[in-house]
This record gives C-alpha cells, structure tokens and sequence, in this order.
C-alpha cells in the first residue's frame, strides 16, 4: 500500500510516517520504480505499535527500545517491565509537577477579587515564584 493508504490504516499522519522512518522507528519503505513508498501490513502493524506507544506518553528513544524489544521474541518480559515501570515513575513526576503547579495557580486566583482594580495577586505572586526561582 502507499502512503498515504498506510497512513489511513495507522491512524499516523503521512509526515509522521516519513520522520519515523527517517529516525529508522521503522524500516525504510520498500520503492516503486517511480519512487513511491510501498508499506506492508507489517509495516502499519509496527507503525499502530508506535502509535499505541505515543498515546502513553512513552518517548521516541523509548519507542524504539519497545519495537526492539517486540521484534525480539527470545526476550524477557521483566526487561519490558522494567521499561514500563521506568515510564511510569517519569508519568508519577509529570502529575506531581503538574498538580503542584495547578495548586500554586489555584491558591492564587482564589486570592484575586477579579474586579476593577489595579492590585492582582496572580501578578505578584507570579512575580514573587520567578523571583524564588531565581536566588
């Protein structure tokens, strides 16, 4: 199938698949005489893996140690555990830095009066973490 046929069958935008492939996530594509990509089922099949992989956040160095991981059927499942465990301690970061950030932006936009004066707290207190964060 072509590309954009691939494309379609993945979910994966035509552009995604050329970067993929040129990060070599995915064999470089077989070529019509005329220069065209030809992709397999197999090729869609590791290119809905890819997909799958991103919808989870896991990165594209991940990503590839997934697929080698895949392809490889003489490997442990521990070692794809240890990945994924790995990927859910960086999520675990992500959610506290996130919640943290959403509780300081909270705290101080129940601290404003959101009325016509000039005095904001969301301002200084904006003002007040780029100041601690530079000392």
């Amino acid at each position: 199938m072509n590309i954009g046929e691939a494309a379609k069958a993945s979910g994966i935008s035509v552009k995604m698949i050329r970067h993929y492939e040129s990060l070599g996530l995915i064999k470089e594509a077989a070529r019509t005489p005329a220069g065209y990509r030809l992709y397999s089922d197999n090729d869609v099949h590791s290119l809905s893996f890819i997909k799958s992989a991103r919808s989870l956040g896991f990165s594209l160095a991940q990503i590839e140690q997934l697929l080698s991981l895949w392809a490889d059927r003489d490997r442990a499942s521990a070692d794809v555990k240890t990945l994924a465990i790995s990927h859910i301690d960086e999520l675990n970061a992500k959610i506290h830095e996130l919640t943290a950030m959403r509780d300081l932006l909270a705290d101080l936009a129940s601290n404003c009066h959101g009325d016509n004066r000039a005095d904001c707290p969301i301002l200084s207190g904006l003002e007040n973490v780029c100041a601690s964060n530079a000392g």
